[in-house]
């Protein structure tokens, strides 16, 4: 071991780029080892993903300098979400502001310059594929490596934490493609620009992500997230954007049709803007033990990856990043073992980790009766500051969750956790409650008729 302040990071995505970049600035020499150069990423990769990001995960990008694109890039300001128990039923909705925008950067587009910004900024980068074999070697030539390479034959390095994981199998299919061509807003809610959620109880998931292309064109990222043999899973044997497109608009004029027209015109936003496949939302013991008895240590998805249904991956990566840096500067020069390892990803966990594995699960599971609660309180929301009422308090607060998951997350799994929440905005819980059933009794009658179920935002 060298023992001056030498750290390799094995990954140039999201994670690991902000982690040497984290380290860098706090005076260690970085080397980051990528498969790709930022060449490879604008002209031939694929975004892993939408990677949308909350305020809190943006701060740490401000506090490197690397948020480039703040002024260009579609700033989402809230949520807007359907929820339809079966097919041509909506039964509520919700119109929410966030205190502070998000934004979606393509991916590419951001490892291609923060790759540049390292170099420029006395970091190393080293073009390779790192293999085990590789790893081992570079775990006797640096202090510490962070392992932030996703998935593959290193992620196999870093067993599965069975007391932390929720799922052992994937829980639903994934499906992205990205667009040019549609309205940075939609005609049901001018003015505005959400994250839009479509959850099809029985089926899935769709929603709809502000989105800035590598091109620099303000652009959606259409996300489907299908539950097995059901109508949203269509994407199975999609070959180019082109079609993944085409399939994406067919399952949207059939089960969301009121954003169909909207997305009439859109275009692929380049070839390579789409993805499908699977994988387990697992966690993962971050300590991973090479051929030789050395460590490596594993950061952002290699440790702990997410179904995107809560857009919690990018945000959750941001914050593992930032604590291991933090770690790291507070330990100085090391040594950087096995138990150091373990605690400060326990640290990560008991303040972030934690909470966001219990709020994408409420996502992807049927819905509590404590969050009903908290959706039929609410109801009635239109997130307009000029008319701000108890029920738009409520959809704050639900948006914001996804900023910190420990806000309001365990209302989603305990009454009297929920209760307090809607007692916070409203003063009391009868009457919201009552007032909220009302409004949704009222859309289930017009449906029935053969009308517009006429909740806000629709």
């Amino acid at each position: 071991m060298s023992g001056n302040g030498q750290i390799a990071v094995v990954g140039a995505g999201q994670a690991g780029l902000l982690a040497a970049h984290g380290l860098l600035r706090a005076g260690y020499e970085v080397t980051l080892y990528s498969d790709k150069t930022p060449e490879d990423f604008l002209e031939r990769a694929r975004p892993t993903g939408t990677a949308a990001r909350f305020h809190s995960a943006l701060e740490f990008e401000r506090e490197l300098g690397l948020d480039h694109w703040e002024n260009i890039a579609p700033k989402g300001d809230g949520i807007h979400l359907h929820f339809n128990p079966t097919l041509r039923n909506t039964l509520v909705t919700l119109v929410g502001r966030l205190d502070h925008h998000y934004l979606a950067i393509d991916l590419r587009l951001q490892s291609a310059r923060w790759l540049e910004d390292l170099e420029a900024r006395g970091g190393k980068v080293e073009l390779e594929t790192v293999t085990v074999e590789r790893l081992d070697e570079l775990a006797a030539q640096y202090d510490l490596v962070l392992v932030a390479a996703g998935k593959g034959e290193t992620q196999r390095l870093f067993p599965r934490d069975e007391a932390r994981s929720t799922y052992a199998t994937p829980q639903r299919y994934l499906a992205m493609v990205n667009v040019t061509g549609p309205a940075m807003e939609f005609p049901y809610l001018p003015g505005r620009t959400p994250v839009k959620f479509n959850f099809f109880a029985p089926h899935g998931e769709m929603f709809w992500v502000p989105w800035l292309s590598k091109d620099l064109e303000p652009s959606w990222s259409l996300v489907f997230e299908a539950k097995e043999g059901g109508p949203v899973d269509r994407f199975r044997e999609v070959s180019s954007a082109d079609e993944a497109l085409r399939v994406a608009q067919q399952v949207m004029a059939e089960m969301a049709p009121w954003d169909a027209e909207w997305v009439r015109d859109a275009r692929p936003c380049d070839e390579n803007s789409w993805l499908r496949g699977t994988f387990v939302p697992e966690v993962r013991d971050v300590v991973g033990t090479l051929p030789s008895g050395r460590t490596v240590m594993a950061v952002g998805d290699t440790a702990h990856t997410l179904d995107p249904i809560g857009g919690q991956g990018a945000n959750n990566g941001n914050k593992m990043a930032r604590t291991v840096v933090d770690a790291i500067v507070e330990r100085g020069g090391g040594p950087f073992g096995s138990d150091w390892m373990r605690d400060t990803f326990d640290r990560f966990w008991q303040r972030h980790g934690r909470h966001t594995e219990r709020f994408n699960a409420a996502l992807l599971e049927p819905l509590t009766a404590a969050g009903k609660a908290v959706l039929i309180a609410q109801y009635g929301s239109g997130g307009s500051p000029e008319e701000w009422t108890p029920q738009d308090e409520v959809a704050r607060a639900f948006c914001n969750n996804f900023d910190d998951p420990a806000r309001l997350t365990d209302a989603f799994y305990d009454p009297e956790r929920a209760k307090a929440a809607v007692r916070e905005a409203h003063g009391s819980t009868l009457w919201p409650l009552l007032r909220g059933r009302a409004g949704i009794a009222r859309g289930q009658i017009r449906q029935r008729l053969g009308r517009e179920a006429g909740h806000p935002g629709t």
